[in-house]
């Protein structure tokens, strides 16, 4: 009889220093042979045999199948998969015995949040615009007067996703995508796209449109804010709660279909210790130095960091701007990261009569262009067919994968 084993074994291959994100400092070694005297050649397949020592040190996942009849292991498969980036990677020591090189290489590893493998696409700064995050319940706000909420917000993060410096951030933070705030981001159409969308990111030229819903800017006890002496009185001693909730909705929505591909909401509470006129804004020095503007604070940070998570793994896209016999010119450039020689695909871009206003179907034309001249915020390439054969026109995307 035939039986089946799976075991599962998670473990760490290393001692482990610290957990999440956090980067540690490790050693790893890797050995390369040495063919036709290429020690040059060598050394760099070491130092990437050491990296990936590096990674399986930091963080592994083992798991093992092992197949056994009548008690005897006739199959045994192992499968190795790490989730952790080096960073600062640097020889340490070689050594070289024969045609067998050795290096140690130490460097900084810490997780590796992405894993979707984006590709020559993970290099590019795919360009995005921010929003206003209009209040749900805007007489919520009226607590410190910090009504002027949905326009800093998105603001402040705008300046942390410019800080991140992994995209092409633009600011359109009074404008507003939702008229149904209640139910945002669904909207009467069967695709649940946004029109409005698709004209923001036509008129500024991005592939992604950022926005959200601050959901709640309310207090925990209303009455705790009166301005009697008796409450001054109890809100001096603590004998009323004066906790605060926030909570907003971050949506990202792809510019060219106008579809959402990312919706999270972020929430937390903490005490609003503004004294009477200290706080006059979201963004005012009296805000952040309270508990709550702190907190609020802290969770802008992480959905700067959900953004950049979640375009990671998209492709690059970018619309062809003219064309002209062979040559293509398309309305990215340098500041994209892109560069002579780089090959995009192109993709024709398809609307049918009987419905304008659906998005745009995309048909591979099954050709590539590459890029020969390449300015700060165009490039110019080459296909190897005629644009009017293939019917490739203005309006149409090129894509890197």
């Amino acid at each position: 009889m035939k039986r089946l084993l799976s075991l599962a074994v998670f473990g760490i291959l290393a001692l482990v220093l610290v957990s999440g994100a956090h980067a540690v400092v490790l050693e790893g070694v890797g050995h390369a042979n040495i063919h036709n005297g290429n020690l040059e050649a060598a050394r760099a397949e070491a130092r990437k045999a050491a990296i990936r020592d590096l990674s399986l040190q930091y963080e592994a996942r083992v798991s093992t199948h092992d197949t056994m009849k009548n008690g005897v292991i006739t199959e045994s498969r192992m499968d190795l998969a790490s989730s952790a980036r080096a960073r600062n990677v640097r020889i340490i020591d070689e050594y070289q015995s024969g045609n067998l090189l050795r290096v140690i290489v130490r460097g900084d590893i810490s997780e590796s949040r992405s894993q979707c493998g984006a590709g020559n696409a993970g290099r590019l700064k795919k360009r995005v615009a921010v929003t206003g995050f209009p209040m749900l319940y805007p007489d919520q706000a009226r607590v410190g007067r910090i009504d002027d909420a949905g326009e800093i917000l998105p603001q402040q993060l705008q300046q942390r996703l410019v800080a991140q410096g992994g995209l092409q951030v633009f600011g359109a933070t009074t404008s507003r995508m939702f008229t149904d705030l209640l139910n945002a981001p669904t909207v009467q159409q069967n695709d649940n796209r946004l029109s409005n969308v698709l004209e923001l990111a036509r008129e500024m030229g991005v592939q992604f449109v950022v926005t959200g819903v601050i959901r709640d800017l309310g207090v925990a006890d209303p009455s705790a804010w009166g301005t009697s002496v008796l409450d001054r009185m109890q809100r001096g001693i603590g004998v009323v709660d004066q906790r605060r909730r926030f909570a907003a909705d971050l949506i990202i929505f792809d510019g060219f279909s106008g579809a959402p591909v990312y919706r999270q909401r972020f929430a937390t509470a903490a005490q609003w210790d503004a004294g009477p006129g200290s706080s006059a804004g979201f963004g005012s020095a009296g805000f952040q130095k309270t508990a709550y503007g702190q907190a609020v604070n802290g969770l802008i940070g992480e959905m700067a960091a959900a953004v950049t998570e979640a375009l990671a793994c998209q492709p690059f896209i970018t619309r062809i701007a003219r064309v002209d016999g062979h040559g293509v010119t398309l309305e990215s450039g340098a500041t994209a990261g892109l560069r002579p020689g780089d090959e995009l695909k192109l993709y024709r871009s398809k609307r049918y009569l009987d419905a304008p206003e659906d998005s745009p179907e995309l048909h591979d034309a099954e050709v590539t262009v590459t890029l020969d001249s390449v300015q700060p915020h165009f490039s110019r390439g080459t296909m190897p067919q005629l644009g009017g054969i293939l019917n490739i026109q203005r309006d149409d995307i090129a894509i890197i994968w």
